[in-house]
């Protein structure tokens, strides 16, 4: 049986036994485990450092590609605007060429009928395609002197005092896109 002096024995055997040999791994662990802590929180932060670099880069890159996106959009649009100038410029060559083929009204009577048709059918399609690229001729017989319409050639002279700086005849018509001049009006301009 258990004599409670045995167990007293064993109570003191307890109690003298020495307990910092643990205490000391314990703090070991802990004083590792705060370290590792610590080293862990460090790169985290470092970690947080280049995610925001790298996301700063990123935007600045898309920045960038939308910048670039936009210009080269622009520079499409102007380069199909000045490709389609280049060809109106063209075709108002053509339309003078008729305007001069027309000009002699007493030539144009005498000629065949179904020439003229087919000449006039010709001139009404070009004037189709300039009228679809918002192209409207400037013809100022009777106006006054716009030098931002029209260019003068010539002058002539006038008797009556109400035709002075008034355009008494168009050489050449003038063509407007857009209400921009593309081509100003060749005029002769009356003087005193």
């Amino acid at each position: 049986m258990f004599d409670i002096d045995d167990m007293k024995d064993e109570e003191e055997v307890v109690t003298d036994i020495n307990l910092e040999p643990e205490d000391t791994e314990l703090e070991d662990e802990e004083s590792l485990a705060k370290d590792k802590l610590k080293s862990l929180r460090d790169k985290l932060k470092h970690s947080e450092e280049e995610r925001k670099k790298c996301q700063d880069d990123l935007q600045r890159t898309r920045a960038d590609f939308l910048n670039s996106r936009k210009r080269l959009d622009e520079q499409l649009a102007r380069d199909k605007e000045r490709a389609t100038d280049k060809l109106i410029m063209e075709l108002l060559t053509l339309a003078d060429s008729f305007d001069m083929a027309m000009l002699d009204r007493e030539l144009w009577e005498k000629m065949d009928a179904r020439l003229k048709t087919g000449i006039e059918a010709i001139q009404a399609k070009l004037s189709s395609i300039l009228a679809s690229n918002n192209i409207t001729t400037i013809s100022p017989e009777g106006a006054i002197f716009d030098p931002n319409e029209h260019e003068a050639v010539s002058n002539s002279p006038v008797t009556d005092d109400s035709d002075v700086d008034k355009i008494v005849a168009v050489l050449q018509r003038g063509y407007k896109r857009n209400n921009d001049i593309i081509r100003p009006a060749r005029v002769v301009v009356g003087t005193k």
